[in-house]
């Protein structure tokens, strides 16, 4: 029997292009550590697609050449059921050649995207329409868990406790600065953070303790999505995270994990989840691994039942598959709160599970084990539904009126 040959898909037009490639090269390894034959597809910032053994190595990417040696430019197939992916431009056969055959075909799919363009539902939409098994999130909890805005009311609709927050556009903005600045000082107060609804790694948020503040961070935060959320700023959070694992209601939780920031305000920034020990050899110095926490975190057995529970359960109604890490935050009064899901979490949140015994390349199993489940139950449904609708159009619809 020939071995499941997965693709992953990494890369993309988002500002978290670059810790993509790091948890996609991580994946590899563990892929191919787990017995898979594995196909890198490397989608580049302008959105063009790639392949290639060059791909598997972290020197490629530092001044990438799409024409360099053991770099193919791919194109897929979407029909339903092809799942291949081929040459671009198409190589022409002649008159008495073979017709070229695919560079490989996909039996399944890792989206290892972080942010948009990729773990906000787009590339999930495309297998989805290929009929291509992948191992992410679906379209809902993808798309969902990305907007923060969305994803804060649905969790507030379905009782999950999240700090209050306002939202508006950047048209908004720009039409009406005054105006919002004072709902903001009136409703959320000082300080706030500031984010782009549908941003990740950090990117984009700010903390703001006053008026000044809080002006370039809507700046900042407008100079990278058109959709800006500013929630209460806790004073000295404690962020705690919890990993989840499976399809369905087969779904299984990770240890909690307590990041620690070496700031005094406690935020998180893309430094510190990814660079702060980017000096440090082996593999603790790649992707969220680097970053400082304590695992398990020591927050007492009923905190971390009821942060389990809630893992779970926001995985179900979000109809998430594969793995997924979601953020917590412990105010000084000991209140929790939902922070965000990540359906895509930096490398994979591998290392919460390997404190579970489970180690990478039995997560990749796993994740494509819950590929192959939703696949097969997406294909149970019915598509299609006869009806007579056809049959009493006339030839041309000629004459049809509205």
């Amino acid at each position: 029997m020939s071995k499941i040959n997965i693709a992953v898909v990494f890369g993309s037009r988002s500002c978290e292009h670059d810790v993509s490639i790091i948890s996609a090269l991580q994946l590899i390894e563990a892929a191919r550590s787990a017995g898979f034959e594995v196909t890198p597809v490397y989608i580049s910032r302008e959105g063009l697609w790639y392949t290639g053994e060059a791909l598997e190595k972290i020197e490629t990417f530092r001044e990438f050449n799409p024409m360099g040696k053991g770099i193919t430019r791919v194109n897929l197939d979407v029909s339903a059921n092809a799942g291949d992916l081929w040459a671009w431009p198409p190589q022409r056969a002649g008159l008495f050649a073979k017709v070229p055959a695919p560079l490989a075909h996909i039996d399944c799919a890792v989206p290892v995207l972080h942010g948009l363009h990729g773990e906000d539902g787009t590339i999930q939409g495309l297998f989805e329409m290929a009929n291509i098994p992948y191992a992410s999130s679906g379209v809902l909890g993808s798309s969902v868990g990305m907007d923060k805005i969305a994803m804060k009311q649905l969790l507030r609709g379905a009782g999950f406790p999240v700090l209050d927050f306002v939202w508006f556009t950047r048209d908004q903005l720009e039409n009406d600065r005054e105006a919002i600045i004072a709902r903001i000082e009136k409703e959320i107060k000082y300080p706030a953070f500031v984010k782009p609804a549908a941003l990740g790694s950090s990117i984009g948020v700010s903390k703001a303790k006053n008026r000044e503040e809080l002006e370039r961070a809507l700046e900042l935060a407008a100079s990278y999505d058109r959709r800006i959320l500013v929630e209460v700023g806790i004073t000295r959070p404690v962020e705690i995270n919890c990993a989840a694992l499976g399809y369905g209601e087969d779904v299984m939780t990770s240890v909690c994990e307590m990041p620690v920031s070496a700031t005094d305000g406690g935020f998180l920034d893309f430094f510190e989840k990814y660079l702060r020990n980017a000096g440090v050899k082996g593999e603790s110095s790649r992707g969220m691994k680097s970053l400082s926490r304590v695992v398990p975190a020591p927050i007492g057995e009923e905190l971390t039942g009821r942060i389990q529970r809630m893992t779970a359960e926001i995985f179900k109604i979000l109809d998430c598959r594969g793995t997924i890490r979601v953020d917590f935050i412990l105010d000084e009064n000991d209140v929790l709160y939902v922070n965000e899901p990540n359906t895509i979490p930096g490398s994979l949140a591998f290392y919460l599970w390997k404190e579970c015994g489970v180690s990478f390349p039995q997560l990749v199993e796993r994740m494509v084990e819950s590929a192959l489940r939703a696949h097969a139950d997406e294909n149970k449904s019915v598509y299609a539904y006869d009806s007579s609708i056809l049959q009493k159009v006339s030839a041309g619809v000629k004459g049809s009126k509205a």
